[in-house]
Order: structure tokens, then C-alpha cells, then sequence
């Protein structure tokens, strides 16, 4: 049991509120004078029948302190908690030194639950908007994952349908030239730029590709052939950026292979009455939900994103075993998913009021657009480039005597660091306009900001050349900003639930932070290795785990975590 919830026991004793009720209400005070902990008894004062302030004077009378609290005192309508400040010391490096990588994971839990994200489509080129997708849904399937929960993380790949006809249909129609030897699959996003462009022309054009996509999907072989080849040019590319970003991904679907399957779904859906015919196409009538109609069949007989998505769920639901399914999905989408989740519930799928998207806004650069080729999306390669290309001169102008390989090494993961962590630090529902420079700032709220506290802590050990001892005089680490320290490590674990519950890797950015910050200014303010003994040990034994709880959050937001910068 952390001091926490020590004391959300200790009040619930003395009041009789429920946990939860506890839990939310209770606050760090912005000043460590104030306490550890506050209670705001103004929920109290409804029950009690007195006033706030009089209640928190007889509940300070009441709660004697103990082995975990040394002091309870009243402050006009708050209780204020003040923790032993050896006591805290002591559980949190120890539990820190021992549980090591493991360190703030919670309890095994029953739910099964499936993390969709990372869609992008085949025969377009991958931009700055899949890679917000990406960084964010690999940050929420490893602290729910971290937090205890089983979690299949699933990718749903778009490679056919309407955007890959106009390829196929522009590559057979207009392209003369022979296919490239290296980077097809950006290559193929400027095919689809390209088949854009001449498909606006003439409205022919539109029949034309219909017509193709029809032939497609009545099984034409010399289309087939051509899709198959054309579509692994893709795969191949995102592949490499899957590696490049270290995502986690258990199962792989694609829409070609859940088409015929939604369909099928679809036409009995009609038989049923549930699905109607209007126009020539079908639809599900939502007026009644509010949610208007929901197209789920063309009228020409080609598939829809509904269609393959009946097909998709009945997968997820049936094959997966899954009890909760969550979409990482723009929030331009926000009507077509409460409309699938609605139509999923009346199909008669239980999973499905368990269904929940966590959308995100959109991004753009600083800079503004940077390749013409990619269309009006700024491609993933040209930011990459551009990132590598920053953070090699600060690195390069930082450390002119390392080697080649150390330099290459370093350029990697703080340009990385910068382009998740910026993806990161700002809320799902807010746009984001990524300013590169900024992003790369050592000094700033910035991914390299914090890797830099983690290789700062890294080599302050070297330097000590011991191994930290686990078993020091945790009491002389008494200074304010020790205790300040200690107690964001012992935080941890409350983050990686919040970030776990409300799908906001942002908290855990906003930690990180706030971490790296507290523990430079513990290393500006406090001798370590020129002290005495006793209070050399305690304190490089804070360093370690700092340098530990540093990593174990970076991992969490898919950022590596480098020893020397």
C-alpha cells in the first residue's frame, strides 16, 4: 500500500465517504509547508450538517499520527497530511531498486482488451498525421499494458477501396515509365498525388475508375496481380517505419481480407430488415439515435469503410475473445464511429457498448508544407530527414571527439526522442503545430530535455564508480528538494494509471518534465560525490533511481533512454 492510499484509508475510517469519492478529492498542496496531502472537507460539511473549516479542526483532533504520518493539521477547510519523511525515503528507493523495470506496474487485471491504431493506407504516402496516430497508440497500449491490463495491440491497414483503385487505374492508363527500384512505397503516394490530380480532370474519369474498382472486386486476375505487387511496395515501407518507431503490434488486419466477409454481413443485414435499400444503396436508418443514416453498401455493389468494419468487429469480438475495443482514429471521424458502434449494438454485439474512440486533432508544421511531392500531407521521410538533419549539428557541435557509430547512435534517438515527445506533449483534442526547432531544444519542455536528466544521472554514477548501495541512512536526505524528489518518484505509479484510464500520454510527458526538472535542480543545489560517506551513499542512491524512474517513463512513451549525450 502506497502513502496515498494510506491515507485515503485513514479518512474514509474517520468519515465514512467511499474510496473513489476520496481518491478525486484529494490533492498535492502547491506548497510542501502546506503538507504531502490535502482533503477539502467542503464535501463533508453537506453530511456533518457544520462548516468546512470546523469539521477539518475535529478531524485533525481525531486522526493520530503514525508510523507513516508524522503530523495532521488543520488550515482553514483543508487536513493536511505530512508524511515521515524517513519512511518515505525509505519505501520508495527501496521499492524502486528493487522492482527496477518493473517499477510502478500495476496489478494483473481480468479484461482483455483490444488497442486499434496505426491505419495507414497502402498506395499513399505515410504522413506527419499516421505518425501522430502511431506514437500516440503505442504510448496507450504500453502504459495500459504497464498498468496491468492484457492488451492486443492491432493494426487495421486500408489497401483497397477507392484510393487504390485510382492508383491502379492511373499506373495502367498513364504511367509509361519502368517502376523505381528503391522507395516504391513513397513512390506510390506520388502515383496516388498524380491519379488525384488527372481524376478531377473529366468527369469520364470517375467511371472509369469505378468501373476498374468493380472489375477488382469480381476477382479480374490481371488487377489482382497488379494490386498484390503494387500493395507489398507499401507494406514494405511501413515496415521499416514500424522498426524506425519501435510500435508494438500483435495482429495485422486488412480491409481486403474482411471485404467479401462485410458484405455478406451487409446482405443480411437486409434480409433481417435491419439494413434498407435507398437509392440503390444501403443504409442503416440512426435518425432515431440522432446519428442520422449510416451508408454501410454502394449502390453499385463496392464496399464502404462500414462494410468491412461489421466484418472487422466480428473478428475482434469472436476470434480475440476481447471484452473492450478501442480505436485510435482522427476526430474528423467522430460521427462515423459513434454510428458504427451504434450499428454494432443493434447487430446484436455486447462488446459493443464497450466499444470507445480516443481521437486526436491534427498536425501541421511551423515550417508550413514541405515536399509537393507528397500532395498537401507533409510525408513522414521529409520530417524524418529534416529531424536528423537538426539534431545532427547539435549533437555533432556538442561532441566533436566521439566516434562515428556513438555520434550516429545519438543523433537516432534524440531526433526520435523529439518527434515522439512533441506528438506527445500536448493533448489528444488539441491540434498541434510541431515546431521542429523547439522540439529539439535541450533546455525546453522537450523529449531531449529529459534524455539529457537521464544520461546526467548516468553519469554522475559513472563518475562515482560504485555500485549504489540499497541499504543507506535513507534520514539524511532531508533537504526540500530531496523530499521533492522522492515524491514524484513515488508518484510513478499514479501516473501510468491516470495516463492507463484517460488515454492521455500527455500526463506522462508532463511527468517526465517534471521529474527531469526537480532533479536538476537537486543537482545544482546538493553535493554528491564530494560529501561525507554516509550522505554520498543516500544521495547516489536517489540518483539511481531517478535515472531508473527517467527510463521507465521514456519506455512508456516509446523513447529510448541514452546513458551519455
Amino acid at each position: 500500500m502506497d502513502f496515498r492510499e494510506t491515507i485515503i484509508k485513514i479518512i474514509k475510517k474517520s468519515t465514512g465517504l467511499d474510496e473513489n469519492a476520496i481518491d478525486k478529492a484529494l490533492s498535492v498542496p502547491p506548497d510542501q509547508k502546506l503538507g504531502d496531502f490535502a482533503f477539502p472537507c467542503f464535501i463533508l460539511s453537506k453530511k456533518e450538517k457544520k462548516p468546512p473549516v470546523e469539521i477539518a479542526k475535529d478531524l485533525a483532533g481525531k486522526i493520530k499520527p503514525g508510523k507513516e504520518i508524522e503530523k495532521v493539521e488543520a488550515v482553514g477547510p483543508y487536513l493536511n497530511f505530512f508524511l515521515n519523511k524517513s519512511q518515505l525515503n525509505q519505501r520508495t528507493l527501496t521499492s524502486v531498486t528493487k522492482d527496477k523495470d518493473d517499477y510502478g506496474k500495476g496489478a494483473e487485471k481480468k479484461e482483455n482488451v483490444m488497442i486499434e491504431y496505426h491505419q495507414p493506407n497502402t498506395h499513399k504516402a505515410f504522413h506527419i498525421g499516421h505518425l501522430r496516430n502511431a506514437v500516440l497508440g503505442d504510448a496507450i497500449i504500453r502504459s495500459v499494458r504497464f498498468a496491468g491490463y492484457k492488451v492486443v495491440a492491432a493494426t487495421y491497414m486500408g489497401d483497397i477501396g477507392m484510393h487504390v483503385a485510382k492508383v491502379l487505374w492511373y499506373l495502367k492508363t498513364y504511367h509509361k515509365g519502368p517502376y523505381p527500384e528503391k522507395n516504391r512505397g513513397e513512390w506510390l503516394g506520388e502515383m496516388y498525388v498524380k491519379a488525384q490530380n488527372e481524376y478531377e480532370k473529366h468527369e469520364q474519369h470517375e467511371k472509369e475508375v469505378k468501373e476498374l474498382l468493380q472489375k477488382y472486386e469480381a476477382g479480374d486476375k490481371e488487377l489482382h496481380e497488379l494490386w498484390k505487387k503494387t500493395r507489398q511496395w507499401s507494406l514494405d515501407d511501413f515496415d521499416v517505419i514500424e522498426k524506425e518507431l519501435a510500435l508494438n503490434i500483435d495482429v495485422r488486419f486488412y480491409e481486403s481480407e474482411v471485404e467479401k466477409e462485410g458484405k455478406d454481413m451487409v446482405l443480411d443485414l437486409k434480409k433481417r430488415g435491419i439494413a434498407v435499400e435507398s437509392e440503390g444503396a444501403l443504409i442503416m436508418d440512426l435518425e432515431k439515435y440522432n446519428l442520422g443514416i449510416f451508408l454501410v453498401l454502394k449502390g453499385d455493389g463496392t464496399s464502404l469503410y462500414s462494410t468491412k468494419d461489421f466484418a472487422l468487429a466480428k473478428r475482434k469480438f469472436e476470434k480475440f475473445k476481447i471484452d473492450r475495443s478501442f480505436h485510435v482514429i482522427g476526430s474528423e471521424q467522430k460521427l462515423y464511429m459513434k454510428q458504427l458502434f451504434k450499428s454494432l449494438e443493434i447487430l446484436g454485439f455486447p462488446q459493443a457498448s464497450k466499444c470507445q474512440h480516443i481521437s486526436y486533432e491534427l498536425v501541421t508544421l511551423k515550417e508550413g508544407k514541405m515536399s509537393s511531392r507528397a500532395g498537401t500531407g507533409i510525408s513522414y521521410n521529409d520530417f524524418k530527414n529534416k529531424m536528423f538533419e537538426k539534431a545532427g549539428k547539435e549533437v555533432r557541435k556538442r561532441h566533436k571527439d566521439w566516434k562515428r557509430e556513438d555520434i550516429e547512435k545519438a543523433i537516432s534517438q534524440v531526433a526520435f526522442a523529439a518527434m515522439k515527445f512533441g506528438m506527445l506533449n500536448q493533448d489528444n483534442n488539441k491540434k498541434i503545430v510541431f515546431d521542429m526547432d523547439k522540439a529539439l531544444d535541450f533546455e525546453g519542455e522537450t523529449g531531449p530535455y529529459v534524455q539529457y536528466a537521464h544520461a546526467r544521472a548516468c553519469s554522475i554514477l559513472r563518475k562515482a564508480g560504485t555500485k549504489p548501495k540499497a541499504d543507506v541512512k535513507f534520514e539524511l536526505l532531508d533537504q526540500e528538494i530531496e523530499k521533492k524528489v522522492i515524491m514524484l518518484l513515488n508518484k510513478f505509479s499514479e501516473v501510468v494509471e491516470q495516463v492507463a484510464q484517460s488515454y492521455r500520454p500527455m500526463l506522462m510527458t508532463r511527468y517526465c518534465i517534471e521529474l527531469a526538472q526537480t532533479f536538476n535542480e537537486f543537482y545544482h543545489s546538493c553535493q554528491i560525490l564530494r560529501e561525507e560517506e554516509d550522505l554520498k551513499n543516500a544521495r547516489l542512491l536517489l540518483v539511481d533511481c531517478v535515472r531508473q524512474v527517467l527510463k521507465n517513463a521514456l519506455d512508456l512513451l516509446g523513447i529510448e533512454a541514452p546513458e551519455q549525450m
